[in-house]
This record gives structure tokens, C-alpha cells and sequence, in this order.
């Protein structure tokens, strides 16, 4: 059943996601005439922006909770932030931790930033290469290379002394990357720009960054298409839309020298004793241990502390929605990412979240 919203999620991800939970249905729309329909027996709606890469766990947890309506626009981790700043949803989602700058923006609201952690994801390395299956090692640098436009073949000599035994075809490497600002491509090139100077020094890291080479496509959904399309591709997706797609992926070089698959073990593992700054901005780069997939993402959620007094469009009402959405998914909803191929917080990380919750208010009150 999560395979399946997963992908009817892939197909309308440019799209504004609508996620309503109504009565015990437990059914999701996508369209806005049943967002009008199902929110008028509702008790709230709600509105959110931004990572694509949490979209399918959103959908998930706003069809689990009756009387609230939630409505996604999967549109990127950067027009995500946008969205809060300017005032025009009650939550934004991003991948990557706010920036300073990012955070004096929100707070102009009113109100100042607060950033809740929700969940990890892996950020597979899948490519289109007929004949070979899942498991081809690529450490940092020879990805680096692919991505910088140095290694155009697939039996590039930098790829066959990592797969002795493996018979790859000379067949053309075609890059597919983001073309939207996105928090996948924040945790990709994160990766890459600190285990390759030349990556760091030319690419960069971050939402945005200037490819050298490549097509890019919108969105994780964008890039699965381009990826599944094209013979020779290789693409930087979350793993469950790479699942979904039947996708073939690499595995990769972690610090401690292993070559690791990406999986809910290796996810999990990556967040241990990880550090946790003050304002819960943590972020995961190639992480020590031997059992870690170092290619391994966070995801928040942002708010302004006093939601009603930055304006959030809804008012109170949603400022209480926002609190209901976030509670269930750091209690109920974190057992159930498994079924759709994401990792829990470990409990230090989660903790600290639900203290952030909790912190939350409206007009200078708690909101519970």
C-alpha cells in the first residue's frame, strides 16, 4: 500500500500535494476540488512547503490523522523556506538546517525560527545500466568525478578497478541532477564537496550549486523519471522513490572504508552520535562507523515559535493543526517509516524534537 502512494506521489510531485485525512478513510487526494469537498467536514486544514524528499512520509501521516486536512506543495527544500518567509503556508520542510540567514528572514515574521527534526532518509546513487544489478562500489571520489564531467563511461577505468569481476558496458554516462533549489542535492553534494577537494573547490555544496555537466530535472519525482528513461543515466534520488522505481543503486564508500548499500540499518546507524547544536540544526556528512550509509539526510520541519503572532495564514486554528501534524509524527507516525523505506530519529535526536514542540506557542500561550 506505501509502494503504491509512493507512487501515485512520483507522478504529481510538481504539483500541489493535498493530504486529507478524513474520518477513518484513511484515504489521500491530490486533487483541489476534493481538497474543497473533504475540508469542509474537517475540524482544520493546514498548509506546508518544500522537500520533496519528506513528501511521501507527509502523505503518509496526513492520512492517518481524522479531522485534519493537509495541504503539501512538494516544490523543494529552498521554495519551501520561501514559502514560510513570505507568510503564504503555516509550515515550511527542508532537508538541509537553516542557515543564519534563513533564520533571521523567518524571524522578521515576528517570531523567531524554530527547526524540528522529523526523520532520515538515504540519498541513493541509482543508475539505468541494463545488466548490472544493484551493488556497484563507487566511493566519493569517482562519484565526484561522474558529476564534475571526468568519467563519461561506464567502463571508465576509475570505475572497473572498484568492481573487479564485474563486466560493465562502455555505454555513455548521462548526468541527471536537481534543477530545483533542493535539500537532496544539499546532502548529495554535502557528501561529495568533504571527501573530494576538487568537488569542494568547483561545485560546492548546497540547494542550488553550479553543475558542470549534466540535465537536471524538478524534483526527486524529475529525477526518477529522467533516471528510469534513459539508458546510461545516473541520478541522485531518495530511496524510496528509487524503490519504487525498480531502480538499481550503487554502493558507497563510507568513512570507515566499507562499501555500504543504502537501508534502513545503514540510515539508522548513520545518526548515531551525531551532534546536536542548540537549534536542533543537525546535519549528517559522511558519518564515522562501520555500518553507516554516508550518504544519509535529515529532514525538519520550520515553524515561528509563536505561530499566530508571525501571522501563519491559518490563524489559530491552524497553529493547533501544525502542532497535532508534527506531535503524531514524532510519536505514532516514526514506527510506521519503515513501511515507506525511511529511518526513525534515534531517541536523542527525537526527544529534543518533542521538547521543540512543546516549546511552540500562539499569541504567547502554549499550543497543545
Amino acid at each position: 500500500m506505501i509502494r503504491k502512494q509512493i507512487g501515485l506521489l512520483a507522478s504529481v510531485a510538481l504539483l500541489a500535494l493535498v493530504l486529507a485525512a478524513c474520518g477513518s478513510s484513511k484515504k489521500s487526494s491530490t486533487s483541489s476540488a476534493a481538497a474543497a469537498t473533504t475540508s469542509a467536514g474537517a475540524s482544520g486544514s493546514i498548509s506546508g512547503a518544500g522537500s520533496t524528499f519528506a513528501a511521501p512520509v507527509y502523505q503518509q501521516w496526513a492520512s492517518s490523522l481524522p479531522g485534519l486536512t493537509v495541504n503539501y506543495q512538494a516544490v523543494g527544500s529552498g521554495a519551501g523556506i520561501t514559502a514560510l518567509e513570505s507568510k503564504t503556508v503555516d509550515f515550511g520542510a527542508s532537508d538541509p538546517p537553516l542557515k543564519p540567514a534563513d533564520e533571521q528572514a523567518i524571524a522578521k515574521n515576528g517570531s523567531p525560527a524554530v527547526q524540528i527534526p522529523m526523520f532520515l532518509g538515504a540519498i541513493t546513487v541509482s543508475y539505468n545500466l541494463p545488466g548490472v544489478r544493484s551493488g556497484m562500489k563507487l566511493d566519493g571520489k569517482t562519484i565526484a568525478d561522474i558529476y564534475l564531467g571526468k568519467v563519461k563511461a561506464w567502463n571508465d577505468a576509475e570505475i572497473r578497478a572498484l568492481n573487479p569481476g564485474i563486466s560493465l558496458p562502455s555505454t555513455p554516462i548521462t548526468v541527471i541532477h536537481r534543477s530545483d533549489s533542493s535539500g537532496t542535492t544539499a546532502g548529495f553534494t554535502g557528501f561529495l564537496a568533504a571527501v573530494d577537494p576538487e568537488f569542494k573547490s568547483k561545485v560546492g555544496e548546497g540547494k542550488d550549486v553550479p553543475w558542470p555537466t549534466g540535465t537536471g530535472a524538478k524534483g526527486n519525482a524529475g529525477v526518477a523519471a529522467a533516471v528510469q528513461q534513459t539508458t546510461g543515466a545516473v541520478g541522485y534520488v531518495e530511496q524510496a522513490y528509487a524503490l519504487q522505481h525498480n531502480f538499481t543503486y550503487a554502493a558507497v564508500k563510507n568513512k570507515a572504508e566499507r562499501f555500504v548499500l543504502p537501508s534502513l540499518a545503514s540510515t539508522s546507524a548513520a545518526a548515531q552520535g551525531v551532534t546536536v547544536p542548540a537549534n536542533l540544526g543537525i546535519k549528517i556528512t559522511n558519518p564515522p562507523g562501520p555500518a553507516s550509509y554516508p550518504i544519509t539526510s535529515q529532514t525538519f520541519i520550520v515553524v515561528n515559535q509563536d505561530l499566530c503572532k508571525a501571522g501563519t495564514p491559518g490563524g489559530e486554528a491552524a497553529a493547533k493543526g501544525v502542532v497535532k501534524f508534527i506531535a503524531y509524527g514524532l510519536s505514532a507516525g516514526q514506527p510506521v517509516l519503515a513501511q515507506a523505506d525511511y529511518a526513525s530519529l534515534p531517541a536523542s535526536i527525537l526527544d529534543k524534537s518533542k521538547a521543540a514542540v512543546a516549546s511552540l506557542l500562539c499569541n504567547s500561550a502554549p499550543l497543545r
